[in-house]
């Protein structure tokens, strides 16, 4: 049974690139003319890849809580590439932080670029929070929902690592609500290998926090709060999945 899955996760992975090729044939030159192809071209990748997930690997997945669709930062957990496709693939304008070798990624590089992604140097992530504050202020940064991972990468289901300040900072700067995010994707879709387990994957979008709740507390504050909210909803997402969350 496992090989059979193994041999299906193969098939459904490769189709992935296959399609992200064809997409991007197709709507790299409109992008060119237009730019609100990206985004749509990121959205159809991201739905097509949930849809096929669904009967390849018998992956469901499952957006809840009230989609942002305002100008805010979403901080978000992160376990695997599938947590990326399943909030592109609800939001109307997503754009991330990401590290700054993806820019160079054929296609995803492009097109992250394209909707208006920060790249980030390894270990100059301050000197980009700052730009991006400065550009957000002088109206050069794309409108959107700007995603940022508070763990700064990828965390397996079950795992801990510290929460970092680079949401709290930007909240402070930006002045902008955040809307903290749970997943367990990680269940199901690990941050590497092949194999893809069937199941229910959930992405929630949690109660926002709007500025005036949290204008009295510092950086390391939020971000301890936003650790409270996160880790726990994950953690109960992650149960319903069957999965024992170690104590």
């Amino acid at each position: 049974m496992y090989a059979i899955q193994w041999l299906r996760s193969l098939f459904f992975i490769g189709q992935m690139y296959l399609m992200m090729f064809v997409l991007a044939l197709y709507y790299i030159p409109r992008t060119v003319l237009n730019n609100d192809y990206a985004f749509h071209g990121v959205h159809t990748y991201c739905k097509w890849v949930r849809w096929t997930a669904s009967w390849m690997v018998g992956l469901k997945s499952e957006i809840r809580g009230e989609v942002p669709t305002d100008e805010v930062l979403i901080a978000s957990k992160h376990q695997s590439f599938f947590d990326i496709i399943m909030i592109v693939s609800a939001v109307p304008r997503p754009k991330f932080i990401m590290k700054a070798i993806l820019k160079y990624a054929p296609i995803l590089g492009w097109f992250g670029l394209k909707i208006g992604c920060v790249p980030v140097e390894r270990g100059k992530r301050g000197a980009a929070i700052k730009k991006m504050v400065a550009d957000v202020k002088s109206g050069k940064a794309l409108p959107g929902q700007l995603i940022i991972f508070p763990q700064g990468t990828r965390v397996a289901a079950g795992a801990h690592l510290p929460y970092k300040v680079g949401a709290a900072v930007l909240q402070k700067e930006t002045g902008q609500p955040v809307v903290p995010t749970a997943t367990n994707v990680g269940v199901f879709w690990p941050r590497h290998g092949i194999y893809r387990k069937p199941g229910l994957a959930v992405l929630e979008f949690l109660p926002t926090i709007h500025p005036e709740d949290v204008s009295d507390l510092d950086t390391a504050a939020f971000t301890a709060k936003l650790e409270e909210i996160i880790e726990p909803h994950s953690n109960r997402l992650m149960a319903e999945a069957g999965f024992k969350v170690p104590a």
